[in-house]
């Protein structure tokens, strides 16, 4: 079987499509600060050094910590490393989920990002809807995406995309603007955006799935280990490489604070899916 291809472009620039997400350096609950400094420094150089040049991340991930890691770790950084961030919420002090979703809040999130990554100019800003915390909402985030195109106009974003959305919120922004790549929950279990990933693909816009391994059944949790002790793999690797045969437009950020961890999500892209494997994970759906 032919292998997909590993590379995509994101806004002006081709990335590797196994990247990293930088979400899981922060404390509990991407809350507080990171628990073991030189473990996440480890896995941000390690990651750089094995060829992934995507690097998913935020501010409001700690907050501020995990963009202070990354800093710490890799900066100066390559010519090629595309480092993309989400705006749009905040913390309470317990570590709840807030919008912040003013012009003057967007701004003070893009700025902060800038200052605490030790970057002039952020290569993609997610707008990360917060009309409902946990799935997507429909409601009009024009304001909000105004707000970030004077920020481009202003040389502090290059590129914008989306983050929790509808897919007629990606319709409606695209009036008004390019969009980037969009970034909503998807995996084996959870395929709400299907249509939606081939319309993107079909535009060549990255879709980029967060929690690629989640809300899985038992009996899906069961069958999906059949399948990879059958192809002597882990079921989180089979999970990536099914996302990454699914279309050519997605594009991975799977999370880890483990060096171990992050080499075997990078393996991924070394499992071969058979067709008759892929009809056997495509009727997981739930």
């Amino acid at each position: 079987m032919t292998q997909p291809s590993m590379t995509y472009r994101l806004g002006d620039r081709e990335v590797a499509r196994l990247g990293y997400g930088a979400m899981q350096l922060a404390g509990p609950g991407v809350f507080g600060p990171v628990s073991n400094e030189a473990r996440g420094i480890q896995v941000l150089r390690d990651a750089v050094a094995s060829g992934v040049n995507h690097i998913d991340t935020s501010d409001f991930y700690g907050p501020h910590e995990t963009n202070k890691l990354i800093k710490k770790a890799l900066h100066p950084y390559p010519d090629n490393l595309r480092i993309v961030t989400k705006v749009g919420a905040r913390r309470d002090e317990k570590g709840g989920w807030l919008p912040a979703f003013s012009p003057q809040e967007l701004t003070q999130a893009v700025e902060d990002n800038l200052r605490n990554l030790g970057l002039e100019v952020m290569d993609v800003v997610n707008l990360r809807s917060m009309l409902d915390v946990h799935q997507p909402k429909e409601g009009s985030l024009e304001p909000q995406l105004e707000a970030l195109i004077r920020l481009r106009e202003r040389g502090l974003i290059r590129h914008i995309g989306l983050s929790n959305v509808t897919a007629k919120q990606v319709a409606d922004a695209q009036k008004m603007t390019t969009i980037a790549c969009v970034q909503n929950m998807y995996n084996l279990a959870n395929r709400h955006d299907d249509a939606l990933i081939d319309s993107l693909a079909e535009q060549e816009i990255a879709y980029v799935p967060f929690f690629p391994l989640g809300g899985f059944s038992p009996l899906q949790s069961a069958r999906l280990d059949e399948v990879a002790a059958q192809l002597q793999a882990t079921p989180m690797q089979v999970a990536l490489a099914w996302l990454l045969k699914r279309s050519p437009n997605i594009l991975l950020i799977p999370g880890t604070s483990s060096p171990q961890h992050l080499q075997e999500n990078l393996a991924s892209a070394k499992v071969t899916l058979s067709d008759e494997v892929m009809e056997t994970l495509n009727g997981m759906a739930g």
